[in-house]
């Protein structure tokens, strides 16, 4: 059996480096209701560099 730990990132909480090293997934927000354009970049890339879908 497979589990997937999935998260909300990307809404302003200085937390989502250290979150991307425990999920293996996550949704990143895009800045309509949370986040905006920096913050999604840098948790697209720190996913990309922990492997996280």
């Amino acid at each position: 059996m497979k589990i997937d730990l999935n998260a909300d990132l990307g809404e302003g909480c200085a937390s989502d480096a250290e979150l991307l090293t425990l999920v293996s997934s996550a949704n990143i927000a895009c800045g309509f209701h949370a986040g905006d354009a920096q913050t999604m970049q840098a948790c697209v890339r720190e996913a990309i560099k922990n492997g996280v879908a």
